[in-house]
């Protein structure tokens, strides 16, 4: 599949689900990793740090816009419970305590993508409402003694044992939760 106007599609992110998402709409794109610090700025919305860090992605690989049938997609992912920003954990406590922070409750994934080329700019968001049952503390330590979620906001991934156990629903796109809410990204494509 293409996109009108664009040959060269980049997927700038070292996520592995958001390349395999990205690959089931049909797209050809080629993938670029670097690193980008997830600072932003104190005080700012949970809505506009997801804005901020995957616009702050795509300024970064800003310099791989070498004319314009080239366009960048970025994305970042957080996870949002009673106002708090659930990043990446630190390692294994800090992800214990991310998953008993969500066990039995109800908590939003935000993610932003920005699609940039070199004459224009845009950057969307989606919001997906998770609810977890209760995690018991042999779920969450068989859950990361065998999946190591270091790399995913909130230490889970949907896609892995703790979604098919410990997530009761969700109220909006499953693949926002994995990272990359395709069905809104393929429509924003053919708009851009």
């Amino acid at each position: 599949m293409k996109i009108p106007g664009y040959n060269n599609i980049i997927l700038a992110s070292g996520s592995p689900r958001r390349r395999h998402l990205l690959a089931q709409t049909g797209l050809e794109f080629s993938v670029m990793k670097g690193d980008v610090s997830e600072d932003y700025p104190e005080g700012m919305e949970p809505e506009q740090v997801a804005i901020y860090l995957s616009e702050k992605k795509a300024t970064h690989f800003s310099a791989e816009l070498q004319n314009e049938e080239t366009l960048i997609i970025t994305a970042d992912t957080i996870v949002l419970i009673d106002g708090q920003i659930l990043g990446k954990p630190d390692g294994y406590d800090g992800a214990v305590a991310m998953l008993e922070t969500l066990s039995g409750r109800k908590h939003v994934v935000i993610t932003a993508v920005t699609l940039k080329s070199l004459k224009k700019a845009t950057t969307f968001t989606d919001f997906t409402d998770v609810y977890f049952k209760p995690l018991s503390q042999g779920e969450i330590t068989y859950y990361l003694d065998n999946y190591h979620p270091y790399d995913k906001a909130g230490a889970y991934g949907i896609q892995e044992w703790i979604g098919y156990i410990g997530i009761e629903r969700i109220d909006g796109s499953y693949f926002n939760v994995m990272g990359l809410p395709v069905q809104k990204l393929y429509r924003e494509l053919m708009n851009f």
